[in-house]
């Protein structure tokens, strides 16, 4: 089994598979373009930022697996995987840290004006009467747009400088927010309308692709703080340019709108010269830390994929089965009692969604579970049940659960 890792990342932490058999190849200057012409033969790919196109997966027949080295997998589209039954994995929650203490970076440099200040003093000024209006951050209130590894990160830190959080997400319910102790917000409207400091977590879906509009920020108190360490797909850029001066806002962003799609490039933000807005270059999950987490639970993944049923993590497999029953077979332990009952089944239409197969103590009889879409006739488990090695065959109904 070949790898293939098409982007900067710590190999160390996938040394450990080469036990397995796997040849490691890293080749970190790939792009979108020239990724495709490099998967000939390739069984796993490993990306961070490349993107992995319908094109690319169409190149890499022989590919079993992606794995996205980070949180989400928008750079990958997953459709053209699973049209190919193809995994695809990521490592959501390991760089969870290092992006709320950047976002906790962003918050105070904010709001001391830190970056204003040290650019002062290297100018050789000393504006100390200018520098001395901080609000300060004990008591304000704090809104958390998301509440997943990443929210929840920000969260325990905000407690420990006194903020008092908000929390708007899908998933959270009043009973929930109140078991977490945070104020529940109906809507992000409402959640920055309490916002001294609004920050955002949230992953980029065509659901919440522009979600941070412009009502929500029009929502936000004068003066309040605002970070994004998220996606940039996530905010009317256009809008919060123009109400930066008008409400005063301080914005820390470590995402922008048109990124380059190199390490080293030319960027053009006008965000950047409409007052107190802070940057950086998309670094929010790069600490040596983070990134060490992330190699280990890539190659956990991988792991996993070679020695083990479930693969962990991954993102395109059906909440749901489309099986409606299981056939239960129980055969002896022989070369071919398996497959003659598999052909029967194909004989007779029936569409095999799911199977596992158990082998007894001694190795003699095992026993096969077929989930399939429709209900064999009787004429279908009679034929299988003539075989002289099938010990009995069963049908079971299953739980609809869709």
């Amino acid at each position: 089994m070949r790898l293939l890792v098409a982007d900067k990342m710590d190999l160390a932490a996938l040394e450990e598979l080469k036990v397995l058999g796997i040849q490691i190849e890293s080749r970190p200057e790939l792009t979108k373009d020239t990724l495709p012409a490099a998967l000939d033969g390739i069984g796993i790919l490993v990306v961070r930022s490349t993107e992995v196109t319908a094109k690319a997966i169409e190149a890499g027949r022989q590919l079993n697996l992606i794995v996205r080295a980070g949180v989400g997998v928008s750079t990958i589209d997953v459709a053209a995987a699973s049209a190919r039954g193809i995994y695809v994995a990521n490592c959501p929650g390991k760089n969870a840290t290092a992006v709320a203490e950047l976002t906790m970076a962003f918050i105070l440099a904010l709001d001391r004006r830190l970056v204003d200040a040290t650019t002062d003093l290297r100018s050789g000024r000393w504006e100390k009467t200018r520098y001395s209006a901080a609000r300060g951050l004990f008591g304000r209130r704090i809104g958390i747009a998301g509440l997943g590894a990443i929210g929840r990160e920000v969260l325990l830190r905000a407690r420990a400088f006194g903020l008092e959080p908000h929390v708007w997400s899908r998933s959270l319910t009043p009973a929930r927010a109140a078991k977490l102790d945070v104020g529940y917000a109906r809507t992000l409207e409402e959640l920055a309308s309490r916002s001294d400091v609004f920050t955002v977590h949230l992953t980029s879906t065509p659901q919440t692709r522009g979600i941070i509009g412009r009502r929500v920020l029009e929502a936000l108190p004068d003066g309040a703080i605002v970070v994004n360490a998220a996606r940039p797909e996530v905010m009317d850029f256009g809008a919060l340019e123009e109400l930066v001066p008008r409400k005063g806002l301080r914005v820390g962003l470590d995402v922008f709108a048109g990124e380059p799609d190199k390490e080293v490039g030319a960027v053009a933000s006008r965000l950047l010269g409409r007052g107190v807005v802070y940057g950086t270059p998309h670094i929010g999950a790069q600490t040596e830390q983070a990134q060490r987490a992330i190699a280990l639970e890539t190659a956990r993944i991988i792991r996993s994929f070679m020695t083990e049923e479930d693969l962990p993590n991954v993102v395109n497999i059906c909440a749901t089965s489309p099986a409606r029953y299981a056939v239960v077979v129980r055969m002896m332990d022989k070369v071919g009692v398996l497959a003659n009952t598999l052909s029967v089944m194909k004989r007779h239409g029936i569409n095999i969604e799911e199977i596992s197969n158990t082998v007894f103590e001694g190795a003699t009889a095992t026993c096969t579970k077929m989930r399939v879409s429709g209900r064999p006739s009787e004429a279908c488990l009679k034929e299988i049940a003539a075989f002289e090695e099938v010990l009995h065959v069963d049908i079971v109904a299953l739980p609809n659960l869709a």
